[in-house]
């Protein structure tokens, strides 16, 4: 056999040892997920009523039908996703009601706005008024240098023009989707025990 061939063969014999370990990207994904939902949802809890004004308010909102249940229905997604995705249960279940919620943030919030969540020329899809943007935001950075405490402000991160755009949403999105078709993984999620349990016999 040629070695180069050989070679590569092994290489990808090592890759594929790493399929016992398979479960950490679903516990990567869920870990990473829950700290987005839980604090999505608990702001939600703190003003149900204003939520629900902004998920009817068609001027200046989403202007969902029946706003007050589509909040509560999003709140306890979100909530009730966060604690689901901690413990592995029911994962690919609350998966789905939380790619609705990213499809409807995605469609009716960030649409309007493009790809890009933090504008920025050198990421994929920019929209059109990035190099306007920048010039503005430079234009603030020399004002705040020159009238205020400058490195006060941006003691703990830089200043940088929101574009609001889908960018976090579809990545959101498509993590849930893996999630649907991976599962919690195995051994530390709840689903997995319960299987174990109750369905592989």
């Amino acid at each position: 056999m040629n070695p180069i061939v050989d070679l590569a063969n092994r290489a990808q014999d090592l890759m594929d040892q790493l399929q016992r370990l398979d479960f950490l990207g679903s516990l990567a994904l869920r870990a990473y997920l829950v700290p987005v939902f839980w604090v999505a949802g608990t702001h939600k809890l703190e003003d149900m009523q204003s939520i629900a004004e902004w998920f009817g308010n068609p001027d200046w909102g989403l202007g969902l039908p029946a706003p007050m249940l589509m909040a509560w229905l999003a709140t306890a997604s979100e909530v009730g996703g966060a604690v689901l995705l901690t413990l592995g249960l029911a994962v690919r279940w609350i998966t789905i009601p939380l790619m609705v919620t990213m499809v409807v943030a995605a469609v009716k919030v960030h649409w309007p706005n493009g790809w890009q969540a933090i504008i920025d020329p050198m990421s994929p899809f920019p929209p059109p008024y990035a190099a306007e943007a920048l010039e503005r935001l430079e234009k603030a950075k020399e004002i705040l240098q020159a009238h205020g405490d400058y490195d006060w402000l941006t003691e703990y991160g830089h200043l940088v023009v929101s574009n609001n755009g889908i960018e976090w949403a579809a990545t959101y999105f498509v993590m849930l989707l893996a999630l649907f078709f991976l599962g919690g993984g195995r051994y530390v999620s709840v689903d997995y025990w319960l299987r174990r349990r109750f369905r592989d016999r």
